[in-house]
């Protein structure tokens, strides 16, 4: 690999929409993401909706009623 080229990989916080913080690392300085293990569905074995009235006026704005 040639030298100086590549960005940094370093250890960095993530926040998640639910308040939950962690660390993993990237390329970037910080993180936000929308879901985590903490409040996903499939970790937590509870049903959670994320923005379903805004898709479904999104669709009926599209496609008419």
């Amino acid at each position: 690999m040639k030298a100086e080229i590549h960005p940094n990989y370093d250890v960095v916080s993530a926040s998640c929409a639910c308040g939950s913080t962690f660390q993993t690392r990237s390329t970037s300085k910080e993180l936000h993401v929308d879901v985590c293990s903490a409040c996903h569905p499939f970790f937590t074995g509870k049903q959670r909706l994320v923005d379903t009235a805004g898709r479904i006026d999104r669709f009926k704005k599209k496609y008419g009623k």
